[in-house]
């Protein structure tokens, strides 16, 4: 095969490479280009890093001193005439003076060839559109991924085509999806059920007990440790009283505890608060019984909780609930997408928090080979674990942690969708192991991805604040090689509904119809959207 030849290598350090280009070549190379460097031992593969003229004159030359700066990705062990198998890293690096090649069309259709392992194309390369670009489904799944970029970069874009090109593959796949804007549904279509707060059901008795705090207890001290330790030994003796009704299955009495997901009745609750505030000598000791019981009162009232307060009948509908919203089975249509858009503000982190919760604790009590994996993924993701600890909700932050670091090991994955990485919890993100970086420049946001690659991916990185819409730097587990590559093209029926206003098209005429604001009012006044 004939190769350009660019130059000649003078100077190697660790993973990267620096090389002098000839002047027949001057032009010719750019940053992002692929570089291959053969040797009797290896052929060393790198990307071009950087290109720097290291004295310019007064007038550009090609017969300057031109230096080119490479990241080494791997290597085909021996020689330019054995088989060729590419693979990460570098055992044999490259000599001193060792000539440096322009890649070719076939090499970078060899390197970035579709991998033995189960895989899906969901682009092609930056370099060379006619080279399809994968991701291992089951390293990409399996061990966590996470979707970067500045608002209007093309997240939700990069995360229907990337879950589109999985479930096309996998019809039988198991995934869900928290969507806090109302974006998804027209993405997905009849490949998806759609949850909303209409017919989302998710009973106050799934709940624990930090869950249960936050939800009836005052905000500040010293009220709210007063009000969780009523609260706990009122629920305890109602959860007690149902299972004694034999409404509680196999659960043992003698095993119940505060956050032991089994039913009870709130009105039983509401009736031993006042049992207990009858007992009370003096009136200002009441004041906690007076708050929990309007607190519970005002709950079962609001029709913005129906879903979770709304319940006529008190029925143990667990198994129910998990087999919908995992998609057990399927049904043909593999993915749950949560519309959290209408969920008040003040209970959405603790909807989350449950969900998350009741997806790690079904896997992990499931018995080893009974169960299906589940990809959780999270949209606006800095919200619910954020760095900073003390502004997010404990048992949300606990919850994705907690997936994070062990999901894994029980068949639940987790995709972190956000604008904000430098927002995002550290911990977690270094759980991630494959990360698609798209358009970023913020030069906060860009360290912290830096800092959180799995792998050296620098010469890619420093793209990042001139990607286009529609391209995305992937590199990591589930991604055979760091590359830079274009999304393929969404139909108008496959995009998420997350279009900027248009500003100019709207404002070219007078708004003379103002039917809509009595519309908006009343879908407001209801909690309707």
């Amino acid at each position: 095969m004939e190769r350009r030849t660019i130059g000649y290598v003078a100077a190697v350090e660790g993973a990267q490479a620096t090389v002098v280009l000839s002047p027949e070549a001057y032009g010719d190379v750019a940053v992002g280009a692929m570089v291959v460097i053969p040797s009797p031992r290896s052929m060393v593969f790198g990307l071009v890093q950087t290109l720097a003229t290291p004295a310019p004159g007064e007038t550009a030359s090609p017969h300057d001193r031109h230096l080119v700066q490479l990241a080494l990705l791997g290597e085909s062990p021996g020689p330019e005439t054995e088989a060729f198998c590419f693979q990460r890293g570098v055992s044999h690096s490259p000599r001193l003076g060792a000539t440096a090649r322009l890649a070719e069309s076939a090499d970078l259709a060899r390197i970035y060839a579709k991998p033995t392992k189960s895989s899906v194309a969901v682009g092609a390369l930056h370099q060379d559109p006619d080279v399809p670009a994968y991701v291992v489904v089951d390293d990409f799944l399996g061990k966590h991924f996470a979707v970067l970029g500045t608002t209007g970069s093309g997240k939700s874009c990069t995360v229907a085509v990337l879950l589109r090109s999985v479930l096309t593959a996998h019809r039988d796949g198991h995934i869900v999806l928290l969507d806090p804007h109302d974006e998804y549904a027209a993405a997905f279509g009849d490949m998806a059920e759609l949850v909303t707060p209409d017919n989302l059901s998710l009973p106050y008795w799934l709940l624990d007990f930090e869950e249960l705090t936050q939800v009836f207890c005052s905000a500040g001290q010293p009220y709210r440790e007063v009000e969780a330790n009523i609260l706990k030994d009122c629920v305890m003796t109602a959860k007690a009283e149902y299972l004694r009704g034999g409404a509680g299955g196999s659960v043992d009495e003698a095993g119940l505890t505060i956050d032991t997901p089994v039913p009870y009745r709130l009105a039983r609750v509401a009736e031993l608060l006042k049992v207990g505030m009858g007992k009370l000598d003096k009136p200002e000791s009441s004041i906690p019984y007076l708050r929990l019981t309007t607190r519970i009162d005002a709950l079962r009232r609001d029709r913005r909780f129906a879903f979770m307060f709304g319940q006529l009948t008190i029925e143990d509908v667990m198994g129910e609930l998990l087999a919908r919203y995992l998609r057990l089975p399927g049904g043909g249509r593999p993915m749950t997408i949560f519309n959290l858009a209408g969920v008040p503000a003040e209970i959405v982190d603790v909807v989350v928090s449950v969900l998350c919760r009741l997806i790690f604790d079904f896997a992990l009590w499931t018995r080893r080979g009974q169960g299906v994996p589940v990809l959780l993924v999270c949209e606006e993701a800095h919200r619910y674990v954020p760095r900073d600890g003390a502004v997010a909700f404990a048992p949300t932050r606990r919850a994705l942690s907690r997936i994070a670091k062990e999901g894994r090991k029980y068949g639940v994955s987790l995709g972190l969708v956000t604008q904000r990485p430098s927002e995002i919890s550290e911990t977690v993100l270094s759980q991630v192991n494959t990360l698609f970086a798209l358009r970023m420049s913020n030069e906060q946001d860009q360290l912290f991805v830096r800092r959180a690659m799995p792998e050296n991916a620098a010469g890619l990185l420093s793209a990042l604040p001139a990607l286009r819409t529609q391209e995305a730097v992937a590199v990591g587990e589930g991604v055979p090689v760091p590359m830079r590559i274009r999304l393929r093209d969404l139909t108008a029926e496959e995009r998420p509904q997350s279009d900027t206003a248009r500003f100019s098209e709207v404002w070219s005429a007078p708004c003379n119809d103002k039917g809509f604001i009595a519309d908006t009012l009343d879908r407001w006044r209801r909690q309707v959207r």
